[in-house]
């Protein structure tokens, strides 16, 4: 035993360690010979990581632990929550940071227009710093590396009128900085992403009536100066109508060839997921029986209106003009209603039918698919759209509106729709691609929306959600602890981030968040002065974290056992005085 330890009955001694912090508890394991001989306890270990973290029992551990000591011990000393440096050189709110995949350098944006480059040494320091006002942006707004880190998308909005949506993205090459072509993209929000290491996703809307759109995505080539005169630079990918002023917005690519080689499983709860998914359905299903039904490949026929009795959509239309001229009509609709019934009627007869087949099968199969938020009650983001990408569309060689179309395949539906029953303020992938996270604030149970230019009322509480995209089902339970207050209206996006073990958020309460993927706990909250906008994880590093806010810093988060790696490499001043003293009398 010991010398000061004294000797109490191991369930006391267990008591006791409940209420001790992390630290406590294991620095107590290094020095008291009793706690080393309970830490081979696993029936000890466990009870009290159960009850210190207040897991749910029905939660196994970790499939990659090796025991219970482990496990509380990386839930201490993995989680990236000591501040070890703060970048102050914006001069305004930092609005987005990415890393590239090599995780030596990172990208930060800003609303003082610049975009940054920054080097992940042992000390962080500046690069480069790209100035984007001479190209009449306001502000830069989101970065992306390619996937082999030699190019840098950055997105930016127009300076303009207070409602103005339009933006530009941006291509800079790593290689000398300089700036390799410029694309439209519309809404700004879009932000556009990388399909492949040479071309981009990019966005265009164009208005039909007053609160019906049609959103349009090209696919560019990043080297459009150089190529131009031989070659197409870019390519329509699709074109789908907005209905009730929705728009598509925050688009990412996610590649479904990962998808059997998952960093880490989340299925401890699938028979519970099964029965209280958030619902999920294909856009071809006609009432709520049939979203609950096993869901079937849509066969490529014309739609039909599941309410005309199987009447098709071009009589459908005739109907409802006629019924207009004739009084028929009651209620008599409003004008923003009957928008949205004449725009209804005509996309139905003239959308080409969802790919079937969505789910991948072959786990070698170079399948992509788009996903991006949209909606079709209101204006404000409620539902994720995904739209399958074939291979042969990940080029821009062939015509520039891309494959011909037949008349009654103007529009291009979406392959699946994910509904939220809220505003979508985040989304990010998990490194595998398995997985989509969704941040998003709830809407009233049972509410109503009659205007779509009125969305209801939204939580300040922001939800979680786990989505598998394998599928397509929502996963665990969603994530709560971070809030944001500003209304509908105003809301704007917090980008979240996923690493192998940990997802990561920012909040509007000024703090920034780090959950466990497996256990689905809050582990640390990471202070600012002001709204944190983003967070990053290293790529190659999970326990190196990033957080922008509108504080104007940047901070740099490593976990407690990184810290002291990293002091125990730095030289002591004490050994190099020593050094140099013996240097000179030899």
């Amino acid at each position: 035993m010991d010398a000061g330890c004294p000797r109490l009955p191991d369930t006391v001694l267990f008591e006791i360690f409940l209420y001790l912090d992390h630290a406590d508890v294991l620095s107590v394991g290094l020095v008291c010979q009793q706690w080393r001989a309970v830490a081979r306890d696993e029936f000890l270990w466990k009870e009290l990581f159960y009850r210190y973290y207040r897991v749910s029992r029905d939660v196994p551990r970790h499939p990659g632990a090796v025991s219970w000591y482990d496990e509380f011990q990386r839930l201490y000393d993995t989680i990236p929550c000591v501040e070890v440096q703060a970048l102050k050189e914006h001069n305004d709110q930092v609005l987005h940071l990415s890393f590239s995949h090599s995780g030596c350098l990172f990208a930060s944006c800003s609303k003082d227009c610049t975009v940054k480059i920054w080097s992940n040494e042992l000390d962080i320091s500046l690069q480069h710093s790209s100035n984007m006002r001479p190209y009449n942006w306001s502000y830069t707004q989101f970065s992306q590396f390619n996937s082999d880190d030699s190019l840098l998308l950055v997105s930016g909005v127009f300076v303009g009128p207070h409602n103005s949506s339009s933006g530009e993205i941006a291509v800079i090459s790593m290689e000398n900085f300089t700036l390799l072509s410029r694309v439209r993209n519309k809404p700004y929000d879009v932000f556009g992403c990388w399909l492949n290491e040479t071309n981009l996703i990019s966005g265009n809307l164009h208005r039909i009536g007053r609160i019906t759109s049609c959103s349009v995505l090209w696919l560019n080539n990043a080297f459009q100066g150089i190529e131009s005169e031989n070659v197409n630079v870019v390519k329509r990918l699709f074109k789908i109508q907005n209905l009730n002023a929705s728009t598509i917005r925050t688009v990412m690519v996610a590649d479904c060839s990962r998808y059997d080689s998952p960093d880490l499983l989340l299925d401890y709860e699938e028979q519970l997921a099964a029965s209280s998914t958030c619902p999920v359905f294909d856009l071809g299903s006609d009432s709520e029986e049939e979203e609950a039904k096993p869901k079937l490949p849509p066969e490529p026929a014309v739609q039909e209106l599941p309410d005309a009795g199987g009447v098709p959509a071009e009589h459908g239309l005739q109907q409802l003009f006629d019924d207009i001229m004739e009084g028929r009509m009651r209620p008599a609709m409003t004008e923003t209603e009957l928008e949205t019934k004449v725009a209804e009627l005509f996309v139905r007869n003239r959308t080409k039918p969802p790919e079937p087949n969505l789910l991948p099968t072959d786990s070698n199969s170079k399948t992509k698919y788009l996903i991006f938020t949209t909606g079709c009650l209101t204006y404000s983001p409620h539902q994720i759209g995904i739209k399958r990408i074939l291979p042969h569309q990940m080029t821009t060689a062939g015509p520039v509106l891309g494959e011909e179309r037949r008349s009654d395949e103007f529009f291009d539906s979406l392959d699946h729709v994910i509904d939220i029953h809220g505003h979508i303020i985040g989304m990010g992938l998990s490194p595998d691609h398995r997985y989509l996270y969704v941040n998003s604030r709830a809407w009233p149970r049972d509410c109503v929306i009659s205007d779509p230019m009125q969305p209801p009322p939204i939580a300040e509480e922001i939800d979680l959600h786990v989505f598998d995209l394998k599928t397509m089902k929502e996963v665990k339970r969603a994530l709560r602890a971070h809030r944001a207050y500003t209304p509908n209206e105003e809301c704007f996006f917090i980008f979240l981030d996923v690493s192998r073990d940990f997802v990561a958020s920012g909040a509007e309460d000024r703090h920034g968040y780090i959950w466990d993927r497996h256990y689905n706990i809050c582990l640390a909250k990471l202070q600012h002065d002001n709204v944190v906008n983003s967070v990053a994880f290293s790529p190659v590093e999970q326990e190196l974290l990033l957080t922008a806010s509108d504080d104007t810093t940047i901070k740099v988060w490593r976990s407690p056992r990184a810290v002291r790696i990293r002091q125990a490499r730095r030289p002591r001043p004490r050994k190099l005085l020593f050094s140099w003293l013996m240097n000179q009398k030899s």
